[in-house]
């Protein structure tokens, strides 16, 4: 783990993706720490993607920054957990669905609720209007993908 120290000679993209570390290491344990179901942040991070949704596996390869081959591998380790049911599509013998069963619906929104904890560590440590202004600005049009 990076020292606050050492996150002051960083750019602003590198603070980002350390601080970003930071936090997904610590949901995961949070949640490892007290569960016998262990998903790591890129199992997390699929979840997220079809929560609420049944998306194809094609989706969520092209809207997640991880390898064709490990989101595979990813579904296939969820599924095995009880997590997310797999589906053929239908007209497609080899495309597959993906949602969340409702254990998985159950355990990403307990994970949800250590997020919350967390962001209320943060309002506390750096103050509710920082973290409300933080996501505002990280909520907002960066035109970024023009470039």
């Amino acid at each position: 783990m990076i020292s606050n120290n050492e996150l002051q000679d960083l750019d602003l993209f590198d603070v980002l993706s350390e601080r970003h570390g930071i936090v997904r290491t610590h949901i995961e344990k949070m949640w490892n720490d007290t569960h016998d179901i262990h998903i790591s942040s890129s199992e997390w991070y699929i979840m997220a993607k079809i929560y609420k949704h049944k998306r194809n596996i094609a989706y969520i390869t092209q809207h997640v920054t991880i390898s064709r081959q490990a989101v595979h591998k990813f579904v296939k380790q969820l599924n095995q957990k009880g997590l997310i049911d797999i589906q053929d599509v239908d007209g497609n013998k080899k495309e597959k669905s993906i949602q969340l069963t409702a254990l998985g619906e159950s355990c990403f929104l307990e994970s949800k609720q250590h997020k919350k904890i967390i962001e209320e560590q943060l309002n506390t440590a750096i103050g509710k209007e920082n973290v409300d202004k933080l996501r505002d600005i990280l909520k907002m049009d960066w035109d970024i993908e023009t470039l």
